[in-house]
C-alpha cells in the first residue's frame, strides 16, 4: 500500500500545531499498511513553512522514510489539467466566479490517483468532487 500525503498532514505536525499529535498517531498507523510518499508540489509548499528550508524539509524526509515523487509523469499533468478545468467549469457555472481551488490541488491529488493507492489529507472533502474515485483517509 502506497499512500501519498497532502501538505496539511505533514505542515501541522512540522509546525507544532495543537492538532499535531492526533495527526501523528494516523500517520504512524497509516505507515504501518506501507510506505509514504509526497509529490514535488508538496515538497515545494512544505518548504515555506516558517523555519523549514529545502534542506530541512528533505533531511526530515529521509529521516522519516517519506518519499518525493520528483518525476510526475504526463499522465498526471493531463489529468490534473482536464480536473481543473472541469472545476472551473463547475465554479462559473454554479455563479462562484473564478476557481476558487489552487492548481497543485489537483497535481497532488492526481499524483495520488495515479502513482500511489490513496491520498491522506484533512480535507478529504476537498478532493471528493474532483477525484470521486481517489481513495481518502
Amino acid at each position: 500500500m502506497r499512500t501519498a500525503l497532502a501538505t496539511n498532514i505533514l505542515s501541522p505536525i512540522w509546525s507544532a500545531a495543537p492538532s499535531a499529535a492526533a495527526i501523528a498517531a494516523e500517520l504512524s498507523r497509516v505507515r504501518a499498511e506501507g510506505a509514504l510518499v509526497i509529490s514535488a508540489p508538496v515538497f515545494v509548499e512544505l518548504s515555506a513553512i516558517p523555519g523549514l528550508n529545502v534542506q530541512t524539509v528533505r533531511k526530515a524526509l529521509a529521516e522519516t522514510a517519506i518519499a518525493i515523487d520528483f518525476d510526475l509523469e504526463e499522465d498526471v499533468w493531463m489529468l490534473a489539467a482536464a480536473s481543473f478545468a472541469a472545476h472551473a467549469i463547475r465554479r462559473r457555472q454554479s455563479g462562484g466566479g473564478s476557481p476558487k481551488r489552487l492548481l497543485p490541488d489537483f497535481v497532488i491529488a492526481s499524483h495520488a490517483l495515479l502513482q500511489a493507492d490513496r491520498l491522506m489529507t484533512r480535507d478529504a472533502k476537498r478532493y471528493s468532487q474532483d477525484f470521486p474515485t481517489l481513495r481518502l483517509i
